[in-house]
C-alpha cells in the first residue's frame, strides 16, 4: 500500500505594494527595497506591485497568485487614503483572499534611519544650535498629519536639537512657515528631513525651495536595510493574526 503523500501548503507571499509615480526613482526604490527583503530572508517570495503608474498593477499580481496566500504590506509611512480606501478596494476586485498588513507608521528603526540621513548631511547630534524641518506629504486625514508631529518629537531623542514639522502639500505649516518657527526657537543650524520612502517629484520641490533659502536636506529613508526589516515586520505581524483567527 503506497504511502499518503504529504502536501505542505504554499508559503504566503509578501507583495510590497506602493502607490506609484511617474519619477523612475520611486519605482527603482521599492524594487531594491523588495531586493534587501530578500537578502533578509531568502526563500520568501517577495515581490513589488504598484496602485497606478507603475507596472506590475496590485490588482494583477495577486490575481496571478495562489487564491488567499499573500500579504500585502503598503509601502506607505501614513494610515491615509492610499492604505484605507485604495489598497482594500484592490484586493477586493482581485478577488484574493489576500491579508493586508499595517503601513510603515512611525516605527523606531525608521526614525533612526532618518536621524542617521541627517548625519550623513553633516549634522552633529551634539550641536544645539540645530532645528530640523520634518517634512511630509500632506494628507486629508488629520490624525495622520498629527503622527508626523510624532517622527519630530522622537528624531531628536538623544541629541541636542530642536524640530518641528512641515507639509510639502496641504495643510500648513508649510517649510517656510516651520523655518521661521524654528528660528524663533533660537535654531541657527536648519536642515530639511524628508520623511519619504523615495525620491521623486515631491521631494525635488522641497529640495529646490531648501537650495533656494540655503537649508541642506538629507536623503530620504530609500532601500535600508531598517526600511525592509520594518516591512518583514509588518508581513509577519499579518501573519500571526491571521493564524490566530
Amino acid at each position: 500500500m503506497r504511502a499518503a503523500r504529504l502536501v505542505t501548503p504554499r508559503a504566503d507571499s509578501l507583495v510590497l505594494t506602493a502607490h506609484g509615480s511617474a519619477d523612475p526613482r520611486s519605482a527603482a526604490t521599492a524594487q531594491a527595497i523588495v531586493d534587501s527583503i530578500s537578502r533578509l530572508r531568502p526563500g520568501l517570495d517577495a515581490r513589488v506591485a504598484f496602485c497606478e503608474q507603475n507596472a506590475p498593477n496590485l490588482v494583477d499580481v495577486l490575481t496571478a497568485l495562489p487564491r488567499g496566500r499573500a500579504v500585502v504590506v503598503p509601502l506607505l509611512l501614513a494610515d491615509a487614503y492610499h492604505a484605507r480606501v485604495d489598497i482594500p478596494a484592490m484586493i477586493a476586485e482581485s478577488g484574493s483572499q489576500a491579508r493586508q498588513a499595517e503601513v510603515l507608521g512611525e516605527d523606531d528603526r525608521l526614525i533612526s534611519v532618518l536621524r542617521q540621513r541627517l548625519e550623513h548631511a553633516g549634522v552633529s547630534r551634539l550641536d544645539p544650535d540645530v532645528g530640523v524641518i520634518v517634512t511630509a506629504v500632506g494628507s486629508s486625514h488629520a490624525q495622520a498629519n498629527s503622527r508626523t508631529g510624532a517622527v519630530a518629537r522622537d528624531v531628536v531623542l538623544t541629541t541636542r536639537w530642536t524640530a518641528t514639522t512641515a507639509f510639502a502639500t496641504g495643510p500648513s505649516p508649510c517649510p517656510a512657515e516651520a523655518v521661521a518657527e524654528l528660528r524663533s526657537r533660537g535654531a541657527t543650524r536648519l536642515v530639511i528631513a524628508p520623511w519619504f520612502l523615495a525620491p521623486g517629484r515631491i521631494t525635488d520641490r522641497v529640495a529646490a525651495y531648501a537650495r533656494e533659502e540655503g537649508i541642506p536636506m538629507s536623503a530620504p529613508l530609500g532601500a535600508h536595510r531598517q526600511v525592509a526589516a520594518t516591512v518583514l515586520d509588518r508581513f509577519d505581524a499579518a501573519r500571526s493574526v491571521h493564524a490566530a483567527a
